[in-house]
């Protein structure tokens, strides 16, 4: 009988250490789950950026990706930000201007995935055409040196200027060869334009800016850009993360044919899908 007992005792003993080990090794993969768990900071502007970032949120977590929405106040910001390592991807910019902001700053930037054309235009509040602007008429532009290059090459595509041909990076004003209107262009900060509206004889901008007005490229704008450029709203990240598996599942979110139908539904010809 105390051999039996003892032989009970001993069993008891290796089921509990076993239990135990079962135990840890659950608390373990419990921990490890946690660890797996990444939370990815970009930063962002407006809609329908942010409206985008949002929209992913669930498909990420779903992959273990705890997607943070870092909204900034300027066009300046996000990539600074970037660049610091505050946030590990920003969202609202064209890759000419990123390239611009690397070579001033010594940065490393890089895109990641266009995700949609925003259909730069020229709006006026006066004038229903580019024939009735007047001689000397004042033609408020993005001061960037790649949004001057954007506007001066989108009045050039429709003859209202002529540019030389292009020797550097970007086109600025010193390129216009031929200017039948003597247009004159004033240079302000992006986030300007759309105050702009009321005071110059017309505004290039971007819908995201044009919006706020209750202005859409379809129904006001003078002239549109469209789709054959290298423009489009792009999602960035730097040289050391852009291969990480959180950029590219974020990368794959905002390329997925909800993104698409989001877009299509919600901003038509505003937001054109790049993917």
């Amino acid at each position: 009988m105390k051999k039996v007992l003892s032989l009970i005792t001993v069993f008891l003993f290796i089921l509990a250490g076993c239990g135990q080990t079962d135990e840890a090794k659950n608390n373990e993969n419990g921990q490890d789950q946690k660890q797996e768990e990444v939370t990815l900071k970009v930063a962002s502007l407006i809609p329908p950026m942010t409206e985008i970032l949002d929209l992913v949120k669930p498909k990420l977590e779903e992959e273990g990706i705890q997607l943070e929405v870092v909204v900034l106040s300027d066009n300046v910001q996000p990539n600074s930000a970037l660049a610091a390592g505050e946030v590990d991807a920003n969202f609202f910019q064209h890759v000419p201007y990123m390239e611009e902001f690397n070579r001033n700053n010594d940065a490393d930037l890089v895109p990641v995935e266009p995700i949609y054309f925003a259909n730069y235009g020229v709006y006026s509040k006066n004038y229903k055409s580019m024939e009735e602007l007047p001689e000397g008429a004042v033609v408020a532009i993005a001061n960037d040196i790649s949004n001057v290059d954007r506007s001066l090459s989108l009045l050039a595509q429709h003859n209202v200027i002529k540019l030389k041909e292009k020797t550097d990076n970007y086109y600025t004003k010193a390129d216009i060869i031929e200017n039948p209107k003597n247009l004159k262009f004033e240079e302000v900060d992006l986030l300007m334009l759309a105050r702009m509206y009321d005071d110059a004889d017309a505004v290039v901008m971007t819908p995201a800016y044009a919006a706020p007005l209750g202005l859409t490229p379809k129904s006001d704008a003078l002239l549109t850009e469209g789709v054959e450029n290298d423009f489009a709203i792009t999602l960035v990240a730097r040289k050391d993360n852009v291969d990480s598996e959180a950029i590219q599942k974020l990368a794959e979110a905002m390329t997925s044919p909800e993104v698409k139908k989001f877009l299509e539904e919600n901003y038509d010809e505003t937001a054109i899908p790049a993917f």
